[in-house]
């Protein structure tokens, strides 16, 4: 009896030590069935929110009843994406924009209750940005390339005729970013360099324009907000400080008060209808943090906890009594909750996470930092796979965001989230060069990319093989636009680095795609060459040398290229080239072309192919090599 008694004990311990649960691999389609959607819009009498969501395979328009969650798919679109704008005041009719196949040719549309659609910017080549509603509700507000591809002007349509009226002509490349409501003050940013710009404010019934930036201490300056009185603009600035700050500019007087500053980046603010809330964003370390405002009161308003998430972003009703919150967090897709701000009601509007994953085979993104090669301290956001060990090493990935100037974030990243399940450590790199860490790191890579910024990713792979549960030997890299460059440029100037390199749509020759730029970026273009460099000048002897294209040859160890085929800023010729030059090197060298897609990838279909084909690759050149 005390033999059977000993060996039980001996069974209870030995379970009690093994892991309670086993992670799950989910595959690739069971990751691409979770959904992606916007904050959304409230109805006239605030009863239904409208969002936009890819559940169907691409983006449609969704209504939502706030009284009992029940969900009516409002478009049956297969073919393009449909992004909400939001309900058309005083009707039930919806607006919402649509490219064709990524050309990022947007045009808005009108839905009408009928089910009928116009098209208000039917110009072929035309470009069009919905810009909000008039403050009496009775007019529609848009920007519209449709006089010069170059310069997007500013229209004014009244609802239910929907003739366009020009209100404010950019002659001078010099874009407008807010108005009044009685569209008398009109803001205007010139774009210097990425980090610099000027602030104008136009007076059109003086027909005269105030610099509102300071010559003596340039900076970054973005206009916010004005209020309804027109006695107040409000805009961000880094002007004299590291860090975005919020300004209260009093247009009578010239009186500026800062409003909030804080050791991390503004990024947004707005009032709410009636003026009683601002609403300001704050990019905290990689994540959003929203504040909200009472101006009657001067403090901080309540806003519900959610302990397995953060709140994103914030829409307050015209009413300003209800609220709808964007939560997010690094294991789920971001999720839209009502709040009813009289009764502290809380409802969950959307489930995004695919029920067929259980969150706790996730991981939750770490911020870690790291020293590179000169002592800079490098930010970076780490995804460490379950169940690892010394006796259980995994391979890893350098993951680089787009830009110049992107950011990798704390967010839901359901390709990297899908590497982490299926045994990949992920290290996403904030190089020199990445926003939301003050300005002096921002411009640390202007004219120097390819060099400092891919040693920066060189001494993330270094901080990998600090790592004990990781396999030094098995280190690839891999991103999208900018990050495709930054593997592009570790493959060929650093062949000997990285094991393998994923490049999604990334730039191999700089001097072409300058040259390329689209037509309605020709506000920003001087800026981009004032950061990267002139191909028109003798910059483009440094832009030679930091193409990949020009040195392919040096190229040793496997490449997968996918590209888009209506890509606007990243041409299809970038990868053709690009693969036809590592193949003269007898290197494995993979290509997947999307005929549907533009500058990154919409359809869930092409997001399937695309992990699939990224899994592959990787499990046979990264994770099998060596063994």
């Amino acid at each position: 009896m005390k033999t059977h008694l000993y060996f039980y004990i001996l069974l209870l311990l030995l379970c009690s030590c093994s892991p309670k649960n086993k992670t799950a691999q989910y595959t690739v389609d069971q990751f691409y069935k979770n959904i992606n959607t916007t904050l959304g819009t409230f109805s006239q009498d605030e009863s239904k929110i409208l969002i936009s969501s890819n559940e169907s395979g691409i983006y449609n328009l969704y209504e939502i009843s706030l009284t009992d969650g029940i969900k009516r798919q409002v478009t049956n679109s297969t073919v393009e994406s449909f992004y909400a704008a939001g309900y058309v005041p005083g009707t039930s009719q919806m607006l919402y924009s649509a490219d064709k196949g990524g050309n990022e040719n947007s045009h808005l549309f009108l839905l009408n209750e009928d089910g009928t659609t116009v098209d208000l910017t039917p110009g072929e080549k035309e470009k069009a940005g919905f810009a909000g509603w008039s403050k009496d509700k009775k007019s529609l507000y848009f920007l519209s390339n449709k006089r010069d591809p170059s310069y997007l002007d500013l229209y004014k349509a009244r609802i239910s005729e929907w003739t366009p009226e020009m209100i404010y002509q950019n002659n001078e490349g010099i874009n407008i970013t807010a108005w009044s409501a009685d569209e008398n003050y009109y803001a205007l940013e010139e774009a210097i360099t990425t980090s610099e710009n000027l602030l104008y404010l136009f007076n059109r019934g003086k027909n005269q324009t105030l610099e509102l930036s300071d010559p003596a201490s340039p900076g970054y300056y973005r206009a916010s907000d004005f209020s309804d009185d027109g006695n107040y603009f409000y805009y961000m600035t880094d002007a004299g400080k590291e860090f975005i700050y919020l300004v209260q500019y009093e247009i009578k007087t010239g009186i500026r008060e800062t409003l909030y500053e804080t050791n991390w980046d503004v990024t947004g603010s707005y009032l709410s209808e009636n003026e009683n809330y601002m609403v300001i964003t704050i990019n905290e370390d990689g994540k959003n943090t929203v504040i909200v405002k009472d101006n009657i009161s001067g403090s901080d308003i309540s806003l519900p906890q959610f302990p397995d998430g953060d709140i994103l972003s914030v829409s307050i009703s015209d009413n300003e009594n209800k609220m709808l919150l964007r939560v997010g967090t690094s294991k789920a897709p971001g999720n839209t909750f009502y709040y009813n701000m009289e009764t502290g009601e809380l409802k969950k509007m959307t489930e995004t996470l695919n029920p067929e994953i259980n969150p706790e085979d996730l991981v939750q993104a770490e911020v870690i930092r790291y020293k590179s090669f000169d002592e800079i301290v490098i930010p970076a956001i780490f995804y460490k796979p379950l169940n690892v060990s010394m006796k259980n090493r995994v391979p890893a990935l350098v993951y680089v965001h787009g830009g110049p100037g992107g950011q990798t974030r704390m967010g839901f990243n359901a390709e990297v989230q899908c590497l982490v399940n299926h045994g990949y450590a992920v290290l996403g790199v904030n190089n020199r060069g990445s926003s939301g860490y003050g300005k002096t790191f921002f411009k640390m890579d202007d004219r120097n990319h390819g060099d400092k910024d891919l040693k920066d990713c060189i001494w993330g792979k270094k901080w990998l093989q600090s790592l004990d549960y990781i396999d030094p030997d098995r280190i690839g890299i891999m991103g999208g636009s900018y990050g495709g460059y930054m593997t592009m440029a570790a493959m060929t100037f650093t062949p000997d680095e990285f094991k393998a390199g994923v490049n999604l749509f990334g730039v191999t020759n700089w001097i072409r795609t300058l040259k390329s730029i689209p037509p309605d970026w020709e506000a920003n273009r001087k800026a981009l060459y004032a950061e990267l460099g002139d191909p028109y000048s003798e910059d483009s002897s440094r832009l030679f040398q930091i193409s990949p294209l020009f040195h392919a040859s040096r190229v040793k160890n496997p490449v997968l290229v996918l590209q888009g085929a209506n890509d606007v800023r990243v041409l299809q010729v970038e990868s053709d080239e690009i693969v036809a030059a590592i193949k003269k090197n007898n290197v494995p060298v993979e290509y997947v072309i999307f005929p549907d897609e533009g500058h990154g990838f919409r359809k869930k279909s092409n997001e399937i192919t695309s992990m699939e084909q990224i899994l592959k690759f990787l499990d046979e050149y990264l994770k099998s090599a060596g063994n």
